[in-house]
């Protein structure tokens, strides 16, 4: 018997239960080629952003614009959200159903406060004149971001609905690969928002 398989938690969980069944290797297989499209798309907004961030058309600058301490803020908000969701992970393989969910919930409470702060950001900016019509920069930044922002609303909808699943059914070896995906997800996404703090707000209040 692998060692794996001895390893077991008090109600006969394996120990890594999202890997547990083909279904759950084969949905994180999956989730990796999704990925993969994902990091495509976002490389082209990029690209398209640092191409257009210069074209103001008289508008406000990245420089006149960005509050670097709101943008902080939002920044460590999200980052925290990642951990929260590595302890929700930790809980499903402890089995404690409980501490997982808790650690989950916290994730999502985290994830929609990013998002108030990222709409209280853009409702100044507009009062400055910045939106997505005021010109090329304007576009981009907002089509960039927007994205962004509409990956975290899906996986904090994506989350609740995991949330409400556990908490009918507990931990299951076909409940856990959903868990184990969409933080992996909430990780992606905290990860493309590390690159736009950097190359949007960093880059644009040097240059």
């Amino acid at each position: 018997m692998k060692v794996e398989d001895q390893q077991a938690t008090v109600a006969g969980l394996p120990a890594e239960p999202e890997k547990a069944t083909l279904e759950g290797k084969n949905k994180i297989l999956g989730f990796w080629f999704f990925m993969a499209a994902e990091t495509t798309l976002f490389a082209t907004m990029f690209g398209m952003y640092l191409a257009l961030r210069g074209s103001t058309m008289g508008g406000p600058t990245p420089q006149e614009l960005f509050q670097l301490p709101l943008v902080a803020t939002s920044t460590l908000v999200l980052l925290t959200s990642s951990l929260t969701s590595v302890l929700g992970i930790m809980g499903m393989h402890e089995n404690d159903a409980n501490k997982m969910l808790k650690w989950f919930a916290i994730t999502i409470l985290l994830g929609a406060i990013f998002l108030g702060l990222e709409v209280y950001e853009f409702i100044e900016y507009a009062h400055e004149g910045h939106t997505i019509t005021s010109s090329a920069f304007g576009s981009s930044f907002y089509l960039l971001l927007g994205t962004h922002g509409s990956h975290v609303l899906f996986g904090v909808l994506w989350i609740l609905g995991l949330i409400i699943q556990g908490r009918q059914q507990g931990i299951t070896v076909h409940n856990a690969p959903k868990f184990y995906v969409a933080s992996l997800y909430w990780h992606f996404i905290d990860l493309v928002w590390i690159f736009i703090f950097t190359v949007v707000y960093l880059m644009g209040m040097i240059h």
